[in-house]
């Protein structure tokens, strides 16, 4: 073998195993979920298996207990609807009318029980509206001297 082609095996070596650690490491990265119609549609053979769920909060269906920490609430997609009950405070971006994804066990008789919530916030910009301080005022008014933020 000669020295070039020496260099090209190595080089075709060190490539294809770089090749695996990238799509190894966006496989692992990358957050799937069903909706609930696909969980609807394994019917019975979900029972009792872990999944991640998405959907929207349906409004008017939270219920929070701070006494016991019981939230309940239904995620759908539009065309189906599903039970969830989970045991802790919701996140701060947690509410009715936005986006959820939960991770847990599906029960039989259309319940999930979530052991995390991920709240997904806009990806919507909306401008400053009029009147609304922005970023660069409140951060002038920060650097100021406490006598000159009067």
């Amino acid at each position: 073998m000669t020295r070039k082609s020496k260099l090209l095996m190595g080089a075709i070596i060190v490539a294809a195993a770089l090749s695996y650690l990238i799509y190894g490491g966006i496989r692992e990265a990358a957050v799937y979920y069903i909706t609930p119609a696909e969980l609807h549609e394994k019917g019975a053979s979900a029972a009792d298996r872990s999944f991640r769920l998405g959907g929207m909060v349906v409004p008017g269906s939270v219920h929070w207990d701070p006494g016991t920490l019981q939230l309940t609430f239904r995620l759908t997609d539009g065309k189906e609807q599903v039970a969830v009950m989970h045991t802790g405070s919701p996140p701060d971006l947690f509410k009715e009318g936005t986006g959820a994804i939960v991770e847990g066990k599906y029960m039989s008789g259309n319940l999930f029980i979530a052991s995390t919530i991920l709240a997904k916030h806009s990806e919507e910009y909306r401008p400053p509206q009029a009147g609304q301080a922005q970023a660069k005022d409140l951060y002038r008014t920060l650097m100021k001297p406490p006598e000159e933020r009067r």
